[in-house]
């Protein structure tokens, strides 16, 4: 399970490299659903972390339906990478 989080890593550091923006759109949304994922199987994080991904999730949904893909982007891999830095069990 570690090998895919690695993989995970590694594609998000590529398309975040490229300068296609249509790949920002595309990462936008799987970031979303990834966090979206995480929060809806309900790791025993404490109240006050959860909170913090719950938040960053409300602001990247916002910045997508702004259409700021980039900003989403930026957003959800930081929230990604904190969410493995403190659960790396779950990748």
């Amino acid at each position: 399970m570690k090998h895919s989080a690695m993989a995970g890593l590694f594609i998000t550091a590529a398309l975040l490299a490229s300068p296609v923006f249509a790949a920002d759109k595309d990462l936008c949304a799987a970031n979303i659903q990834q966090i979206s994922d995480f929060v809806d199987s309900a790791p025993s994080l404490p109240e006050n972390s959860l909170d913090n991904v719950k938040a960053a999730l409300e602001k990247s949904k916002a910045a997508q339906a702004a259409g700021n893909d980039k900003d989403c982007v930026e957003i959800t891999s930081g929230m990604i990478t904190k969410m493995q830095i403190r659960n790396p069990t779950r990748n």
